[in-house]
This record gives structure tokens, C-alpha cells and sequence, in this order.
């Protein structure tokens, strides 16, 4: 019997999980939800209802998995853990340093309704950091870097477009080259978080709204632009519509150690992305770990997991024997 998946929210996120679910051989998608009024959200998938977001509970015994497709700013630090307490669910929060507090929101109502919730979901937080787990212990005497980008961030776009006066937003990531090829030639540099990249934000006001106060809540928002060297370009929607409409990204991981008696062997590991599309890229990987989600509920498990939990072979489709045979 196919994994019957929930998409709560239809925006770039849920179009993203939908793609990837038709892709998936044992999944099928039960239901989209949304706050928008259903008979103007147009999905993809035949046959599939379209139900608004205040119907949700009433799905909890036809859903298997419900991924929630939320912004990270205010979404899904109220609706995950609303979520957990009557479903199996997954979500793609992102704000590295409220992480701790989500996981123990999240926990607490997975654990008291016998679910599984798995949060931060993606590939930063998510696939970089598997990798920079790996690396650490493979490599114990070294240092870490991340570099994102240049790309667009879905968290930091999402923010700017919810300050009041913004119309609409991009907001892109950029590597400080002289400080990428640092850490790629072993020199292991210190680098703060303002060294290592640049922000620069591409915004549509509302008619009326005053550019400098938006500018300023931009650059002094905590977690997103107050630690880096941030660029805000206002810009009119033909434009914004002509030359920012693209979803790329991607970024780097690198651990940089040293093994021998006397630490005389240095090594590099370096992880890359480069996406096309940051929102289907990063629905892939959520979808993979909701069949992951629904492994753990099936036995018996409850609480809230992170990527760092969860056994990479319960991310797959293929069986055990399958993966040892082509994988291992």
C-alpha cells in the first residue's frame, strides 16, 4: 500500500513536494491544503482534492506523512508542533540558531500523541549537515566551513517579503571568493560569519511604503542580515519578474584535518551542491525522508527526529539486500 502523502501549503515548497512525490513508486499525494481559497490553487495531480488548511485535523486517519511546507520565520515554529500532535509530519525549518527550541516544541507534542516528527529537512540544514557530522568524526583535529550560494535563499526571501511594505523580494547569497579558495588551498583561516559571505536583496515595494525604514529592518533582522554585509536593491516588479524569477543555489562544506604523529598529513573533504532549483531539490529530500518518517511511526517510535537520527537506508526504496548489492 503506497505512503499517503499531505501537502500543507502550495507554494513553491508544495509544488516542489508534489513533483517529487509522482516520482516516488511507493507514494501517492492524498491531499494539498492551503489558506488560500481551494478553488484557486491548481495542482498538478489529477483527481487529488484541494482542502482548506482549517480541515486539516479531519484528514489525520487519511494521511500517512503530512510534509508541511511553511516559511521558517513564522509558519512552522507555530505549525509543526500544532502538526505533531496529530500527525506524522516533516518540515524544512531553517533558522540554524532557534533549531535547539523548535526540536524541544516539536518533541514534546510528537512524544505526548505517540507521532514522529522530523524537522529541518533539506540541505542546509540537512544534507550539509550529515556531511559535516561525517567529517568531524572522520577527522576530529580540524575545522569546519560552510560557504552558501550564490543562490537564492527561500528562509531569507521569505522573510524580507513578509516586512511590512514588501511587495515582493529575492534575496541571494553570495561567497566571498578570496575566502573560498582560503579554506580550499588548507590555509584554515579564521573567518567570521561577515568574511565568509555577502547578501544581496532584490525588493518590490507596496505602493506608499518607505524604502529606508524596509532597508532597515532588513539589514538589523536578527538570524538573517545582522551578522553580514547586506545590499538592498529596490527594484519594480517588471523587473523583478524579467530577471529574478530563477530558484538556483546551491554551496559548499568542507572539513579541514590533520592525521600523523605529528600532524604532519593534512586532508580536505569538500561536499557541493549546485541546484537548479532550490525548492525541488530541497522537496526531494524531504520527500525521501518522509518514507523515512513513516518506517520510524511503523515501528513504533515517537518524538521528533532531525536528519542526524535517522539510518540512511531509511531513506530508500530499494531494500537492504538491494542497497548492499548497488550502494554499498
Amino acid at each position: 500500500m503506497a505512503i499517503r502523502i499531505g501537502i500543507n501549503g502550495y507554494g513553491n515548497l508544495g509544488r516542489g513536494v508534489e513533483l517529487a512525490v509522482k516520482e516516488a513508486p511507493d507514494m501517492e499525494l492524498a491531499a494539498v491544503f492551503t489558506r488560500r481559497d481551494p478553488s484557486r490553487v491548481s495542482i498538478l495531480t489529477e483527481g487529488v482534492p484541494v482542502v482548506p488548511a482549517e480541515e486539516l485535523l479531519s484528514w489525520k486517519d487519511r494521511i500517512d506523512v503530512l510534509i508541511l511546507c511553511g516559511g521558517s520565520a513564522t509558519d512552522l515554529p507555530r505549525q509543526t508542533p500544532e502538526c505533531a500532535a496529530s500527525f506524522t509530519c516533516i518540515d524544512s525549518f531553517d533558522t540554524h540558531a532557534r533549531i535547539p527550541e523548535h526540536f524541544r516544541a516539536v518533541d514534546a507534542a510528537a512524544k505526548a500523541a505517540g507521532k514522529v516528527a522530523v524537522i529541518s529537512v533539506g540541505w542546509d540544514p540537512g544534507m550539509f549537515s550529515l556531511n559535516r557530522v561525517y567529517a568531524n568524526a572522520i577527522l576530529p583535529d580540524g575545522k569546519d566551513y560552510t560557504f552558501w550560494g550564490k543562490g537564492v535563499s527561500q528562509g531569507h526571501s521569505d522573510a524580507v517579503r513578509r516586512i511590512k511594505g514588501v511587495k515582493n523580494a529575492k534575496q541571494y547569497t553570495i561567497p566571498v571568493e578570496e575566502a573560498l579558495e582560503k579554506v580550499r588551498s588548507g590555509q584554515n583561516p579564521e573567518l567570521s560569519t561577515r568574511q565568509k559571505h555577502l547578501r544581496e536583496c532584490f525588493v518590490v515595494l507596496e505602493e506608499g511604503a518607505d524604502p529606508a525604514a524596509v532597508e532597515k529592518e532588513i539589514k538589523e533582522m536578527p538570524n538573517y542580515f545582522a551578522d553580514y554585509d547586506t545590499t538592498v536593491n529596490f527594484i519594480s516588479d517588471e523587473e523583478f519578474q524579467r530577471d529574478h524569477s530563477g530558484m538556483a543555489h546551491g554551496g559548499f562544506v568542507f572539513r579541514s584535518g590533520k592525521t600523523g604523529v605529528n600532524k604532519e598529513h593534512s586532508h580536505i573533504i569538500e561536499y557541493s551542491l549546485k541546484l537548479d532549483s532550490n525548492p525541488e531539490f530541497t522537496t526531494s529530500v524531504l520527500t525521501a525522508f518522509a518514507r523515512a518518517a513513516f518506517r520510524l511511526q511503523k515501528e513504533g517510535k515517537s518524538g521528533c527526529f532531525t536528519v542526524l537520527d535517522i539510518p540512511p537506508a531509511y531513506l530508500s526504496v530499494q531494500s537492504g539486500e538491494e542497497l548492499r548489492a548497488h550502494l554499498l
